[in-house]
């Protein structure tokens, strides 16, 4: 099996710090659901068996390397055969997680009879492994529960990121509302809930007033300002240029969103696209549905925004709530005659149905900056230029809470 790593290692931002009192929290609505996830798998990695995790981000980067599967001689034919090529499928951070070597390290010794023994063998041992463990079949297939694994460690990961970073807000629409979350105070008026008055500030004009007792004009209530619901359809270009650091990004930053939105108890939908639709959910509040989605999508191929902008209308309710598309990706539409036309033909179409559209660039060239541009002015949304993966979630949660 791969080398185990300390708890510092894989969770190297966490702090153990003596707790000296405790306050209260609120629940999160936007948590995995037992009945989406299995127990036992759930178990293994929140109680950190580093055996599982290592695992996880195993099928993981598998996965975000296009693969479905392992097969351990040819991954080692491969590997032995051509290095460079080997990497150019598997990508350094495949091999080192299956190897437990930096891919460089192996790079150097792959040639040495007494490391290829060694790598094989590592090889042959963790799929076994990971066989005996139900998370592939037979044949290497990864299965459900490897995908359900492979999700969790990402659950994991974006939280350890954005939670401690304080990349969560909070907005509040400006519509009155008798149950929202109170705000700013106002004189009293006819009508209003005695549950609403604001018995200090009414105290303080009563005494700034001179008044010895409260009088009428002297009330003041609490105004209350509820959220108004919003849809969000995340599109996420799955393209072949995606593969690697950039898709796992993207997914980190798709789980962000997922997880504050349905937390807001607005909801989120998900939209895959390369040459064609891949994979379709309508906004909806089930996180866990979500994130297992976002964790099987594999890249390949071109990139077509006509189909998923339409397909991303379709979906969205006819009800009277905000209606955002974020769109990531990091090449022009390639698909049919004329793409960047269609696509702002199809992105007016979305103004028409009173849904925002915002785009997320991933290193666009000079081109593409400009042609994003042109998308998000016909789009009434907003155009972000991502040259630091690192900081992809937080632009995402930025979108999020200014269409929200």
């Amino acid at each position: 099996m791969w080398p185990r790593k300390s708890r510092r290692e894989i969770l190297p931002d966490v702090q153990e710090k003596e707790v000296k009192e405790f306050s209260e929290i609120d629940e999160i609505s936007g948590k995995l659901k037992r009945d989406s996830v299995s127990d036992k798998l759930m178990s293994s990695v929140m109680e950190s068996d580093e055996e599982k995790i290592d695992e996880g981000k195993l099928i993981r980067e598998a996965i975000n390397q296009g693969l479905g599967s392992f097969t351990p001689d040819i991954m080692f034919e491969n590997l032995v055969k051509n290095y460079q090529n080997a990497k150019r499928i598997y990508g350094p951070r495949l091999i080192s997680l299956l190897s437990g070597y930096n891919d460089s390290y192996v790079e150097r010794n792959i040639k040495i009879p007494e490391f290829q023994r060694e790598l094989k063998k590592k090889l042959e041992e963790g799929i076994e492994n990971m066989k005996k463990d139900k998370l592939l079949d037979k044949e290497g297939t990864i299965l459900e529960g490897g995908i359900e694994l492979a999700a969790l460690t990402l659950y994991m990961e974006e939280l350890d990121n954005i939670v401690p970073k304080g990349n969560f807000g909070e907005r509040i629409h400006k519509k009155i509302s008798h149950y929202g979350e109170k705000q700013g105070t106002r004189s009293y008026r006819k009508g209003d809930r005695y549950k609403d008055f604001a018995l200090k500030k009414s105290i303080k004009t009563a005494l700034r007033r001179g008044h010895s007792e409260l009088h009428k004009g002297d009330l003041k209530t609490f105004e209350r300002m509820s959220r108004g619901k919003t849809y969000i359809v995340y599109a996420l270009d799955a393209s072949g240029s995606m593969r690697g650091k950039k898709i796992d990004a993207a997914k980190k930053a798709g789980v962000a969103l997922a997880f504050r939105a349905i937390d807001n108890k607005d909801k989120v939908g998900l939209i895959t696209f390369g040459s064609e639709i891949k994979d379709v959910i309508a906004p909806t509040n089930d996180f866990g549905l979500i994130l297992k989605e976002i964790t099987k999508v594999k890249a390949s191929k071109e990139t077509d925004f006509v189909a998923t902008l339409e397909k991303a209308i379709e979906i969205f309710p006819d009800e009277g709530v905000t209606k955002h598309i974020i769109l990531l990706s990091d090449a022009l539409p390639t698909v049919g005659d004329d793409p960047e036309e269609k696509t702002l033909n199809a992105v007016s179409s979305a103004r028409s149905a009173n849904i925002s559209v915002s785009l997320i660039g991933i290193g666009l060239d000079k081109k593409g900056e400009k042609f994003g541009r042109r998308i998000v002015e016909v789009g009434n949304g907003k155009f972000y230029i991502c040259r630091n993966l690192d900081n992809l979630d937080k632009i995402m949660l930025e979108d999020y809470y200014d269409y929200a």
